[in-house]
């Protein structure tokens, strides 16, 4: 289980991302966190694996403290949570199979990962690891000739390949179209189901969230004000609506699964 204690974090120019949250993951949950741009759902994935440090609180998985670990016993632990980004981070001039090694990084050598000196294991792994997100005949591409959504899959199963536990993915979806985002959360959800891997989300759309979300947190101003699950999200009230989003919110249509725009 992972559980946030009074998680609090300030930027150095005073901004409260935030205000003491506390909730609990449990193992094997797809884990949506819901809200506003700014309201804290990417500086919590961030300090989930210390990409960034919180300012106090405490962040507890099977009884360790990860907010207090330093570097030389944290390196173990990212090990086991791997990250999907938005922006899909991977580095454009390198294959598609290079980007996906880079997933090992964390348990090989400074030398074997500056020169991508991997093990037939590892590369045999990284081919199974595309062919589970259904890209093995791109392994040797570039990664900048592949598709955003391709992009986003590679990203997949780079964290794959960092055997984890626990997969962290800041807005997965957003940059791409209502088809490919369902094909990304399908990945996700697999990898759940079948890998009993936490997943831990944030998402814009709701419709997605009903979707996929076994459960709900969501943030405003930093703060945990909404905890439900992915059915309560179709019941959602109109109170509960704008306690998340805002008096100015509006539904573009009868039911909860957008808002003014289409996103949130």
């Amino acid at each position: 289980m992972l559980e946030f204690k009074e998680l609090s974090k300030t930027y150095d120019d005073g901004t409260e991302a935030l205000k003491r949250v506390s909730f609990d993951v449990q193992d094997g949950e797809f884990l949506v966190i819901i809200g506003l741009s700014g309201s804290g759902k990417s500086t919590l994935l961030r300090c989930t694996n210390r990409l960034i440090d919180p300012t106090s609180g405490r962040i507890v998985w099977n009884g360790v403290d990860i907010a207090a670990l330093p570097p030389k016993e944290l390196r173990p632990v990212r090990r086991r949570i791997g990250m999907v980004f938005q922006h899909f981070n991977l580095v454009k001039r390198l294959s598609v199979m290079n980007n996906v090694l880079s997933g090992r990084l964390g348990y090989t050598d400074n030398w074997s990962s500056m020169t991508y000196r991997f093990s037939k294991e590892d590369r045999d792994n990284a081919m199974k690891s595309l062919e589970r997100v259904g890209l093995t005949a791109q392994a040797f591409k570039r990664a900048s000739e592949l598709s955003g959504g391709q992009q986003q899959r590679v990203g997949i199963a780079r964290a794959l390949m960092q055997e984890p536990e626990i997969i962290l993915a800041d807005e997965p979806v957003a940059s791409l179209d209502p088809v490919l985002a369902h094909t990304i959360l399908g990945y996700l959800e697999r990898l759940n189901r079948e890998d009993k891997i936490t997943v831990i989300c944030s998402l814009h759309y709701l419709d997605l969230v009903q979707r996929y979300a076994t459960r709900v947190i969501g943030l405003r101003d930093g703060e945990v004000v909404y905890r439900g699950t992915g059915e309560d999200i179709r019941r959602m009230t109109d109170a509960e609506f704008k306690e998340i989003y805002g008096e100015e919110a509006e539904r573009v249509s009868a039911g909860p699964a957008s808002v003014q725009g289409g996103a949130l």
